[in-house]
């Protein structure tokens, strides 16, 4: 039995391409195929925010927005270089902003500074993108105990971010089902949580939007979706 339509597992997408070695040639390829397939966002590395924004806007029947990351992927930036570089990529196109929370600081302990953290960088997409911007805490959750995964998501939710995230892909591991479940307990129904990091195959993603998540970060959309439409038959 199919489990959701093709339209309703896309929306919950940000397909993602943030590999360091990929130009703007093939880039933009990538970027052309996933175009109309119904993505929340394409997610991009930031200096191919403005292409992704004219590949965008060309494809004109698509609700698909720009996201990129901010202060990726270590998250140790100093608070005003994240909260200028957010601004930034609003300016260029952006409607999502992905950050990474101070690891360091959240795994010391240090609350206030990970609050202020992470609202110079809520408060600066407010700001350039006229209150439509959307801002998602990427909380690097393999580097975290269970204890710090719930101070890391409330922290965010003080903060005013939209989101919190598992992972950048980059880090010691991926997402988990616990960790979508721990934060969406603790984060409630109007906060958004992303999984991201070792998603690829249809039943893993299907399996932390049952556990709470509401958007998937992955560089396999199209492969999800392909496989969605075969299990239909």
């Amino acid at each position: 039995m199919r489990l959701m339509d093709r339209a309703t597992l896309a929306g919950r997408i940000d397909q993602t391409l943030l590999k360091p070695t990929v130009g703007e040639t093939e880039a933009e390829s990538w970027m052309r195929a996933g175009a109309n397939q119904g993505f929340a966002s394409l997610c991009v590395s930031p200096f191919l925010v403005p292409l992704a924004d004219r590949v965008l806007a060309e494809a004109t029947e698509s609700a698909t927005v720009v996201c990129s990351v901010c202060g990726f992927p270590l998250g140790y930036m100093e608070t005003a270089s994240k909260a200028a570089e957010a601004a930034r990529l609003v300016e260029l196109g952006c409607a999502e902003v992905d950050m990474v929370v101070n690891i360091a600081a959240l795994l010391e302990g240090s609350d206030s500074y990970v609050r202020d953290d992470i609202t110079a960088v809520v408060n600066a997409v407010y700001e350039y993108s006229g209150g439509a911007g959307l801002v998602k805490v990427i909380l690097e959750t393999g580097y975290l105990e269970r204890a710090q995964i719930v101070t890391g998501s409330r922290l965010a939710v003080e903060a005013g971010a939209h989101f919190v995230k598992t992972s950048t892909g980059f880090g010691p591991r991926g997402a988990s089902i616990e960790d979508v479940r721990l934060m969406r307990e603790t984060v409630g129904s109007d906060v958004g949580v992303k999984a991201a990091g070792g998603i690829r195959d249809l039943s893993t993603a299907l399996g932390m939007l049952a556990a709470g998540a509401n958007r998937i970060g992955t560089s396999s959309g199209i492969e999800l979706l392909n496989a969605l439409d075969a299990q239909a038959g």
